[in-house]
């Protein structure tokens, strides 16, 4: 009863007009207009915004023009080595001795180049068409480099023109010095078998390392030069490592690839 007569005497009682109406207190406006200025700031970025995507693979770096295995034309017992690992060599040099029975033979390289290994001892019993030596082809030691990035082809495709490309070099700490900065030169189309990649590094062991995850594509990138740090080549930090690169280095490359449009995502 008492509920009833509370309601009765709120019905009879005149209605308070000349109060004014509250729609909202003030943290609620608050909290309207920051998700209206939001909502606005993502539908204006949906339109004229774009997405940046990498791809990150394996990379190394070269001189650009590959390697070649050299290997024995004979069978016998190695009796000297005439050649040393880092030295640059021309057409024809000799790389080392091979007696045979009918006498000594002398290994020597097919192009000019930098001898990048050497797999050959004295005293060493060889057999015709032995690997004997890791030959960089390159005609003088201020070539410059550039970094090979094996790609999974799958994304080839999508991989632009003059790309900018950021290489984390094995040998060089990346907190103190920094990514290797760098561009797409070329993109070969046609995935690599770990034979095709072994014949152009001169190493079946990367052949079948840069293989793993299946056929790759080759991604020439081209380095940027700077004649500010000591390696010759431009750094995320200011001076980069202070000693110079070398060839045959691993590292690991990340190609920015085409910008896409967020509001493409949203579209049937």
């Amino acid at each position: 009863m008492q509920f009833r007569q509370q309601a009765l005497a709120k019905l009879q009682s005149p209605e308070e007009l000349d109060l004014p109406v509250r729609f909202a207190r003030p943290q609620g406006w608050l909290v309207l207009s920051v998700t209206v200025v939001a909502m606005a700031a993502a539908s204006v970025w949906a339109v004229t915004g774009s997405v940046t995507s990498t791809v990150s693979a394996p990379a190394i770096l070269t001189h650009g023009q590959g390697s070649y295995l050299l290997q024995s034309p004979v069978a016998g017992q190695v009796t000297a080595v005439l050649a040393k690992q880092g030295e640059t060599l021309p057409a024809g040099s000799p790389v080392l001795k091979v007696r045979t029975p009918k006498g000594e033979t002398v290994v020597r390289t097919i192009d000019a180049g930098r001898v990048s290994a050497l797999a050959a001892t004295v005293g060493q019993i060889i057999q015709t068409g032995a690997n004997v030596a890791s030959v960089e082809r390159v005609a003088h030691t201020k070539d410059p480099l550039y970094a090979t990035v094996y790609v999974p082809a799958e994304n080839a495709a999508s991989i632009p023109d003059d790309a900018a490309v950021d290489l984390t070099v094995q040998s060089v700490p990346t907190q103190e010095y920094g990514v290797l900065r760098g561009h797409v030169k070329s993109v070969d189309r046609s995935a690599q078998s770990p034979q095709q990649i072994a014949a152009f590094l001169g190493d079946s062991q990367l052949g079948e390392q840069f293989t793993k995850k299946g056929r790759p594509v080759a991604v020439t990138v081209r380095l940027d030069k700077s004649s500010a740090t000591k390696s010759g080549y431009e750094w995320s930090s200011a001076d980069g490592p202070p000693f110079k690169l070398t060839s045959m280095t691993l590292a690991s490359g990340s190609i920015r690839l085409d910008d896409q449009r967020p509001v493409d995502w949203l579209l049937p």
